[in-house]
């Protein structure tokens, strides 16, 4: 039996497994990666946002990885990663269908928004093609003297008064591991919620979803019957994260720049059921027959991976953390892929976690940081829950729908550019929702979201909803004139200077050092 002892062991290599052992190697504790499977793999989880790519770009800087940094910003990447296939991501670009009926734009607001998340190409956002990303972040782990096994299946666990003693195998070989402290990045019902038996809860407003998902190659331009004649959007739409909308459930599309689009539908049970996504592709092509106007993107399309199917999409760990063991955000729970928010989950988890490592090892300190870190891990988890669940029940309600979507889009704006400013305490969580006058706020209109019937009922719950982000709109979505498009500019940063308690200079100097 070959035996290994670590400080500190991460058990899986997804990007968020790679960084936090980078993160602990980097603190200077002898780390551990263990990896069930083998790189390069098929996974979702591709799309990053400004808040996303600024986090990741703290804890490059913070912990010293320039292997990191060229990942944060379009631009940076092609330039001194072009090996690297990945996608350009300028915003977030929503349509709505009905069930049998090409999309139709109407009046160019009722069954679409685009809104914005970089002027320009440079310093926009990106799709990460998992298998090359996650494969480099273990390469640049490795570098950094992290000692990393894969094909590693752990059997049996238990906990010591000191650590953790874990029993695996590895091609055919029996391992027993020991580890002072484990950090869990094997995602939903992963390896210590199945070995520890971990109890599981659901979260209360979000109904039940499954999902059925590909890679796929030869997929289609959008159709001339997305565009608004006359009008030119503030990004072209498919560079984003792309959004077809329906009742019960709604379609991405994002392109990489090798010639693969992952495309995949997240879905109500009722709906999955009446497409049968249980059978895989033929649930696939169900689904495109009742969406003409997809049908048309995919005619040509071949899916190159088998199509995965998720029986049920949305996980929460009844528990995050014991005694010497904490799970990542990404293994505590998953809510859905809407609006991309596992990814800033899981990099607020990894900074959380890494600043207890330098400030919280003795004593008392560690009890109540980990007690600290599952109450926020477990509230930032559900409060997105909320919001992606009031969402899905305003589906066919596109014009309600849209208005909830502004809440997620002004936390975000306001968590990132306080960042940028040093003023982190303004934003310390995830959708705001430690705030006092927005955390309660967001509650409230996504619980009257389902229950706004009602013509009436919907417009006083929009113009709710505009006075609810008022005070931390710093991107113009209160101006109801830009509806649906919405435009990245820094004029509009400029303009809100005193929501952030800075200047007009400050935020100009920000904008400049962006740029």
């Amino acid at each position: 039996m070959s035996t290994a002892r670590f400080q500190v062991l991460v058990v899986g290599s997804g990007f968020g497994g790679s960084l936090m052992a980078m993160v602990a190697r980097r603190l200077g504790f002898s780390t551990g990666l263990i990896e069930r499977g083998k790189h390069p793999r098929f996974v979702i989880g591709e799309s990053t946002t400004p808040l996303t790519n600024l986090l990741l770009e703290e804890l490059a800087m913070e912990y010293d990885l320039p292997a990191v940094k060229p990942l944060t910003k379009w631009g940076r990447w092609q330039r001194q990663l072009p090996q690297l296939a990945c996608g350009l991501k300028r915003g977030f670009t929503f349509y709505q269908h009905e069930w049998d009926r090409p999309y139709v734009v109407e009046d160019g607001r009722k069954t679409q928004l685009l809104v914005g998340a970089s002027p320009r190409d440079e310093i926009a956002d990106t799709h990460w093609y998992r298998p090359d990303f996650d494969r480099y972040l273990v390469e640049q782990a490795q570098a950094l003297g992290v000692d990393y096994m894969d094909q590693v299946d752990l059997t049996e666990a238990t906990e010591l008064p000191d650590g953790m003693r874990f029993a695996a195998t590895r091609q055919g070989q029996r391992l027993e591991i020991d580890a002072d402290l484990v950090i869990d990045a094997t995602g939903a019902r992963g390896f210590l919620f199945r070995l520890l038996r971990l109890p599981e809860k659901s979260f209360a407003m979000l109904p039940p979803t499954q999902a059925l998902f590909s890679h796929f190659t030869g997929v289609g331009a959008l159709p001339v019957c997305f565009g608004i004649v006359g009008r030119v959007p503030p990004y072209p739409p498919e560079d984003a994260a792309v959004h077809h909308v329906f009742r019960g459930g709604w379609i991405w599309v994002l392109k990489f720049n090798n010639g693969i689009t992952s495309a995949g539908i997240a879905a109500t049970d009722a709906t999955a059921k009446q497409l049968e996504l249980t059978s895989g592709e033929a649930g696939w092509r169900r689904l495109l027959e009742r969406l003409p106007s997809l049908r048309e993107i995919f005619g040509c399309a071949r899916s190159v991976v088998p199509f995965v199917y998720q029986p049920r999409l949305a996980f929460h760990c009844g528990q995050v953390t014991g005694k010497n063991w904490v799970l990542l955000p990404s293994a505590a729970g998953v809510v859905d892929p809407l609006l991309s928010t596992g990814f800033p989950l899981t990099l607020l988890g990894i900074r959380r976690i890494g600043r207890m490592l330098r400030y919280d090892q003795e004593g008392d300190s560690w009890s109540r940081a980990l007690k600290e870190y599952a109450d926020i891990t477990s509230l930032e988890l559900e409060t997105t829950a909320d919001l992606v669940g009031a969402l899905y029940t305003t589906m066919d309600r596109f014009e309600l729908f849209k208005a909830l979507s502004l809440l997620y889009f002004a936390a975000a704006s306001f968590s990132e550019v306080s960042r940028r400013l040093g003023k982190a305490q303004l934003a310390d969580s995830f959708l705001l929702c430690r705030d006092p006058e927005f955390g309660p706020q967001l509650k409230r209109l996504c619980a009257a979201a389902r229950q706004a019937r009602s013509a009436e009922d919907q417009e006083r719950l929009k113009k709710a909803i505009l006075e609810a982000i008022a005070p931390f709109d710093l991107a113009g979505l209160t101006d109801i004139s830009r509806d649906p498009w919405y435009p990245a500019r820094g004029e509009d940063i400029l303009a809100n200077a005193g929501k952030l308690g800075a200047s007009p200079q400050e935020l100009a100097r920000l904008l400049t050092r962006e740029q």
